[in-house]
């Protein structure tokens, strides 16, 4: 799961009336096809570097626990959830290349303030929960290489850290996100390499691959297991901030926001079989670094410190992009006047949203000492599937809404199953996990309103000031 499309693009200058990628279109001059290909390639790494990010590090064990060996099952269930909410993505987004993300899209189909900024919000504190929960997984078995201590007390602190890193200041470019996914991608590479090498010398179990966990159904558990598993593909949503960067949004954001997910669903899969056929799923459920324990059993002649240490930049890069990405759309709402305006105060020598940062930091904290890494991974999966039903409702309610020019259209169907999809995942939550989540909105509610009331008082004060 990733924010870094959130970031990138808000941080990223629009640009000028007569570039390639303005409303006024190429000039004659201009090479349009090599210039949206080169964009729709870089396109697909921004959502594949999203997609693809720290929960399948953190979170195989916990897949494992809930299904058994057939690891991969939950993650090919989880993949065919998530490409039927990306369709609809990919309807609203070349449909209304300008709208912007689920927040507005709500608005357009249903006209209702509250219910777009609950939208909002949930994509909000998602981020936040988020980030607790990758912290958890950063103090866990990854940092135990290289230093015991207490889980909770030291995901408190590498909090502090991302939030002081956060309020300094952080740009991102191309170049560094591009490297972050290649060493995201490149650790998971080895894990699939060296179960190739440990079924070759005939030390693993491939049969293991078709067990199921003896304490429910198969289906049940294969359920279950997808809910953790949809963690690990969330972080596309937020691509559709990414609509007017692109040129020629209605051909290139379908098929990089499908193909990014299609590859990162491959990967996991691949993942799903090889750590089940080298650990089993019974020492996998137990450990907080799942993965460490398939380059132990390798014994490959890797250094558990070095894979130890590119989990740890992954999950530590994760929640950085996601604190990053919640503050600074704390410090957006709050300058709309949709959250209180103290929150829009920054920084005077580095500009950043200071009040923001230290909120939802605080925040963050809070929600590390409330469950494990599934439990937070769990109430993430539930923000966003209220946003996702949002979504999937929004594109049938939209197709009476005729647009000026051709755009990618879902089958009618595809909306349709990927709101039962969405039901089915609601179904498995736990009430722990409705009531964090229900308390989160809950907050969210509070604040919407104290803005509202806030927001009409001021409109008085000046209509009088005025007279």
């Amino acid at each position: 799961m990733g924010y870094s499309t959130y970031w990138r693009i808000h941080a990223t200058p629009r640009r000028s009336v007569g570039s390639p990628c303005s409303p006024s279109g190429p000039r004659p001059h201009e090479q349009v096809p090599t210039a949206t290909s080169s964009f729709g390639k870089m396109l697909f790494v921004f959502i594949l570097g999203d997609v693809l990010g720290a929960g399948i590090y953190a979170l195989v064990g916990e897949i494992a626990g809930e299904v058994g060996g057939a690891i991969w099952l939950p993650m090919l269930v989880a993949l065919l959830m998530a490409l039927l909410t990306a369709a609809s993505y990919a309807e609203l987004v070349t449909k209304y290349p300008r709208a912007g993300g689920a927040a507005v899209f709500a608005q357009r189909a249903y006209g209702k303030p509250l219910v777009s900024f609950l939208v909002g919000f949930s994509m909000l504190a998602a981020g936040v929960t988020s980030a607790a929960g990758l912290a958890l997984a950063f103090s866990g078995d990854y940092l135990g290489v290289f230093l015991e201590v207490p889980a909770v007390p030291a995901a408190v602190v590498f909090l502090l850290l991302v939030g002081l890193l956060n309020a300094r200041g952080i740009t991102e470019s191309l170049r560094a996100n591009l490297v972050m996914t290649v060493v995201e991608v490149s650790g998971l590479v080895v894990i699939v390499a060296l179960a190739g090498l440990v079924i070759g010398r005939g030390d693993g179990v491939p049969s293991r691959v078709l067990e199921f966990t003896d304490e429910t159904t198969p289906t049940l558990a294969v359920l279950g297991a997808a809910l953790l598993a949809f963690y690990s593909f969330v972080g596309f949503e937020t691509s559709a901030n990414i609509a007017e960067e692109v040129e020629d949004v209605r051909r290139v954001y379908p098929r990089a926001l499908l193909g990014a997910v299609t590859v990162a669903g491959v990967v996991y899969v691949l993942v799903g079989l090889a750590v089940s056929t080298v650990v089993p799923a019974e020492t996998l459920s137990q450990s907080t670094g799942p993965l460490l324990e398939v380059v132990a059993a390798a014994d490959a002649g890797i250094p558990t410190w070095v894979f130890s240490l590119v989990a740890l930049v992954a999950v530590a890069n994760g929640a950085l992009l996601t604190m990053i990405m919640a503050s600074r759309l704390t410090f957006g709402m709050a300058r709309d006047g949709l959250l209180p305006g103290a929150l829009a105060k920054v920084l005077p020598g580095r500009k950043t949203p200071w009040i923001a940062i230290v909120a939802t930091t605080v925040v963050a904290m809070i929600l590390c000492t409330t469950g494990s890494v599934a439990a937070l991974a769990e109430t993430v999966v539930l923000l966003l599937l209220f946003v996702f039903v949002s979504t999937n409702v929004a594109v049938l309610v939209l197709r009476g809404d005729r647009a000026d020019t051709d755009h990618f259209r879902t089958p009618t169907a595809l909306p349709v199953l990927a709101l039962i999809t969405c039901a089915v995942l609601l179904t498995q939550q736990s009430g722990a996990t409705w009531l964090r989540a229900g308390l989160l909105l809950a907050v969210g509610v509070a604040l919407y309103f104290a803005g509202t009331v806030l927001t009409r008082k001021t409109a008085i004060e000046q209509r009088s000031t005025s007279r």
